[in-house]
């Protein structure tokens, strides 16, 4: 009969465990896996500097947009890094594999060497599942002899009925946002004028 007892009770505490047991958390990244650089390099190096996000969606976890004024706080999916420097890894990747150069930022230098410092600020990140990935922001590039450009862009991605097909959405957006960029980098490096597209 004891026997019977402490049985009951060890598969009442386990049972008890697995009630309180958690759901695992997921973890995501805006940076896109790694491309190979171009055959050609570029001869000037960029500096992205640290990215400006939106204060309500700067936390751990991903903020989804719930109707016009709900938002949706989701603490099991939450991102690899603070959201702000995985903006700025992924920016960094993708100009790097377009231009053909790499990303200099706190690494020391040569006086002689050619950087362009790229400043990125969102203004928008928006998460719909089922709906967009959609990034607006404002950004400038500054060559080494003072030529730069300001511009604004604004893209909307179709984002998927998971989390992961929303991440990849704003990948997307993020590679659209740094075509237009590296489009603006290239002149500025050459100390030439740049146009900005319209956003």
């Amino acid at each position: 009969m004891i026997h019977s007892v402490r049985l009951a009770g060890v598969a009442c505490l386990v049972a008890g465990l697995g009630a309180c047991a958690s759901a695992p958390t997921h973890f995501h990244t805006l940076v896109p896996p790694s491309a190979p650089l171009p055959p050609a390099a570029a001869p000037f190096a960029i500096d992205v500097l640290p990215v400006g996000v939106p204060p309500q969606v700067d936390q751990p976890a991903l903020v989804l947009r719930q109707g016009a004024t709900g938002i949706a706080v989701l603490d099991g999916e939450r991102w690899a890094s603070p959201l702000g420097d995985e903006i700025r890894g992924a920016l960094s990747a993708d100009l790097a594999a377009r231009l053909g150069t790499h990303d200099v930022h706190g690494l020391p230098r040569g006086k002689e060497a050619t950087v362009v410092r790229v400043q990125l600020d969102v203004r928008r990140f928006d998460s719909e599942v089922g709906g967009n990935a959609t990034l607006e922001a404002s950004w400038s590039v500054r060559g080494p002899d003072g030529v730069s450009a300001g511009c604004a862009s604004r893209v909307a991605e179709p984002a998927g009925s998971s989390y992961d097909s929303l991440v990849e959405a704003h990948q997307r957006a993020l590679g659209k946002v740094a075509d237009q960029v590296a489009a603006v980098v290239r002149p500025v490096a050459a100390g030439q004028p740049a146009t900005c597209a319209a956003p």
